[in-house]
């Protein structure tokens, strides 16, 4: 017998956890949802200490997976075939390694969520899409909806990071160009004025210390900026950095709003996969929110479930929260009252996606521009301050050769 942790909801709703020995995870997860109990994950006791060390599959290998797992089933071979098979064909090592994992234990009578779900690097929506699809009976259906899903959500992201192409270039030459000037160009006007001993102004005066500042602590500098990334990065993922940088992200001017519609767009999209998935709202609630980058929406979220549970309506106990955008709320509103919740949700995202691109182009339009006069400030101020000089003593040597000899 092994000792399983099985997260599950009663009839009203409350999540607990529990601890049970069973012979496998399966005949506890049937044990308990026989019982009426709502299962949400049955974990063997002694991998969760390990879960976290895991790697991630990134997006577009495992959506690949998944579109050759269909069709291998809609074929009409056997899930266990299927996935030692696609094991055997996988080349990224540390995904094959997982597949084997599950391989086995499909074989030891695990279901399919529940053995994806032990290798702690696959998202939380597809394990709970895996879940409603054997409920449900239709995993062939429920697995499609997971991909379109994903190959919405994968366009519209290289669709975001296109648009910041082009300014990332141009703060990287902006930045190389500075660091070129200071330490390259300036020390060498240095040694010429030098030599000259000519009394220098002010402005010049202050470039040609700061050129010999940052050639002799530089790097001291750059090691110091290193590290404080680094603590800041650690920082960013507890609990309250994470809250801390979302707030002064949504709170900042033209990008702010913009990745606050972001993330009210994904949360639409996952929360529409997982109710026309068959999943109840609450669950899906909590899987969606565990599922947006979001630190603010998602407690949001988490803070709406009690309400929801209590008997209000979706759209109401999201407007308590004060996060959400009160057209989103309104969308939402309509689609509860019609009975037509996910079709409206994905309405929602793709409304939000629409004018996230939207406002990131005219957001792209200030900031390039902006960018490119700030790195011509910053270089017509260098040039200046060091060409003065000459320019000043080549003015005196006329003015002087022009007088009576």
């Amino acid at each position: 017998m092994t000792e399983f942790v099985i997260r599950l909801a009663d009839e009203r709703g409350r999540v607990q956890e529990q601890t049970h020995s069973a012979a496998t995870a399966e005949e506890l997860r049937a044990r308990f949802t026989q019982a009426g109990y709502y299962v949400y994950s049955v974990k063997a006791r002694g991998l969760l200490a390990g879960q976290g060390k895991n790697k991630k599959v990134k997006l577009e290998p495992f959506l690949v997976f998944n579109q050759q797992f269909l069709t291998l089933i809609r074929a009409g071979l056997p899930i266990l075939g299927s996935i030692e098979l696609l094991a055997r064909r996988q080349k990224i090592l540390h995904f094959r390694a997982q597949l084997e994992d599950v391989a086995t234990r499909v074989k030891n009578g695990e279901s399919i969520s529940t053995a994806f779900e032990a290798q702690g690097g696959f998202p939380v929506v597809y394990t709970t899409t895996l879940m409603a699809g054997e409920r449900s009976g239709n995993l062939e259906e429920v697995l499609q909806r997971y991909l379109d899903f994903q190959r919405v959500s994968l366009t519209f992201r290289k669709k975001l990071l296109a648009s910041l192409i082009y300014p990332a270039v141009l703060v990287v030459m902006v930045t190389g160009l500075f660091i070129f000037l200071i330490t390259f160009v300036v020390p060498r006007f240095a040694e010429l004025y030098d030599q000259l001993g000519t009394k220098l102004p002010g402005i010049t005066v202050f470039m040609l210390e700061f050129g010999k500042d940052a050639q002799s602590y530089g790097l001291y500098v750059a090691a110091a900026l290193a590290v404080m990334i680094f603590l800041f990065s650690r920082w960013v993922k507890t609990d309250a950095g994470a809250m801390a940088v979302d707030k002064v992200r949504i709170g900042l001017p033209l990008v702010g709003n913009v990745w606050l519609k972001y993330q009210v767009g994904l949360f639409s999209r996952t929360l529409s996969t997982l109710l026309t998935g068959g999943l109840p709202l609450v669950p899906s609630l909590e899987v969606a929110a565990r599922s947006i980058d979001s630190r603010q929406i998602g407690n949001a979220v988490f803070a709406s479930v009690e309400t929801v549970r209590e008997g209000k309506g979706l759209s109401a106990s999201l407007e308590g929260t004060k996060v959400f955008p009160e057209l989103a709320i309104e969308m939402i509103e309509v689609g509860e009252s019609t009975g037509a919740l996910p079709q409206m949700l994905n309405s929602v995202a793709e409304f939000f996606e629409e004018d996230v691109q939207t406002n990131l182009t005219a957001a792209m339009s200030l900031i390039e521009p902006a960018i490119l006069i700030g790195m011509g400030l910053v270089v017509v101020t260098i040039l200046i301050s060091l060409y003065y000089p000459i320019f000043s003593l080549s003015a005196a040597g006329a003015g002087g050769g022009g007088g009576p000899q």
